[in-house]
């Protein structure tokens, strides 16, 4: 009876305990969480929206943010959080063609943490942050800050406050190229019955981001929807994330309908010890000719219209994957299957850039 006695008394000392420590794991999960979801801009769906070049990256107003300048003792740019928000909710996402980060918060009420954001203020380290503002979407809030540069990110959320530290490109990835597709927006490139290489040179590097993202090589692409940056924009990326390489992908086209073929640009002007400009456009002619089973048209030194070959400062060539004005070759451009086999030689040449650089 007794033995019984002291059964029931363990059983109900350890239902207690376990019910204790679950109190205390979902109060822990709810206000020290670490890590918060990050996103790269290519990763981001949005809607196109033509940037205005004339205008502030986040302009002030009503929905301007407080930043806190005051000296503090930390590497962290501090962001509150309302006490309801959790890690979960929280996305970091890098846009870093217009060197903005973006903190959005999910919540089917997001105009309810308005009055949090116009009332408190951000602090920590904000030398790297230029201004702040929120706009409020149909089912999340997000907090745009303008940065003085191209950066990734740490993060940390806890006790109701998310931790960002600023750490260069190169500090996170051990390799890093950046993506050029040609054109956009208005300007459209070569077209021919209503196709346009604007479309072509996207559709490249939608399918180049499928292969890179199962590989250990870091990409930045210029644009991934229907924009244009400018040329000093494309360029500088890769100047701010010290690239490897920079790759422009184009489109030919000629009044004489019967050229056809692949050939690379590059920079003679400027000179890069090592793998430079013709060893990199060299490559990219050769796997890309290969993957396609095409002819090559050879090797072309830039001339002024070239303007991100000729202003990169890393080792940048463009590939121009065929002519829109060769009714065969238009058609070949236009099909599923041969945007990818191109792809796959852009890819190729990559991976042996880098192989060379290596030896």
């Amino acid at each position: 009876m007794q033995q019984n006695s002291l059964m029931k008394s363990t059983l109900v000392y350890c239902v207690l305990f376990v019910a204790a420590a679950m109190s205390v794991m979902l109060y822990y999960a709810a206000t020290k969480t670490v890590g918060v979801t990050d996103l790269a801009q290519d990763e981001v769906i949005r809607p196109t929206v033509q940037k205005d070049n004339s205008a502030p990256a986040v302009p002030t107003g009503e929905n301007g943010i407080v930043i806190n300048r005051s000296a503090l003792n930390t590497n962290y740019f501090c962001i509150p959080m309302p006490e309801s928000v959790k890690a979960e909710e929280v996305v970091l996402e890098n846009h870093y063609m217009d060197k903005e980060l973006w903190v959005c918060i999910s919540t089917e009420q997001p105009k309810n943490y308005e009055a949090f954001y116009r009332e408190g203020s951000v602090y920590g380290n904000c030398e790297n942050v230029t201004d702040g503002r929120f706009e409020t979407e149909k089912e999340r809030i997000c907090l745009r800050f303008a940065l003085n540069g191209v950066y990734e990110y740490r993060s940390i959320f806890e006790d109701h406050t998310l931790y960002v530290e600023f750490v260069s490109s190169k500090e996170v990835y051990e390799k890093i190229i950046v993506i050029d597709p040609g054109y956009g927006g208005e300007e459209q490139g070569i077209t021919a019955d209503g196709v346009l290489s604007k479309n072509i040179t996207l559709d490249i590097a939608k399918a180049l981001k499928t292969m890179f993202d199962e590989s250990d090589i870091k990409v930045y692409y210029t644009r991934m929807d229907d924009s244009n940056p400018a040329v000093a924009d494309r360029v500088e990326l890769a100047a701010a994330t010290k690239a490897d390489m920079m790759i422009r992908i184009e489109v030919s086209g000629d009044e004489n309908s019967k050229l056809y073929g692949t050939s690379a640009v590059y920079n003679s002007k400027f000179f890069i010890p090592g793998f430079g400009n013709v060893e990199l456009a060299d490559l990219l002619e050769r796997e890309v000719v290969t993957s396609i089973s095409g002819k090559a048209c050879g090797l072309v030194e830039s001339t002024q219209e070239d303007q991100v070959v000729n202003s990169a400062t890393v080792p940048a060539a463009a590939i121009r994957v065929g002519y829109l004005t060769n009714g065969q070759e238009a058609i070949l451009l236009q099909r599923e299957d041969y945007i990818r086999r191109i792809a796959e030689g852009i890819y190729n040449a990559v991976v042996k850039a880098y192989e060379q650089r290596e030896e």
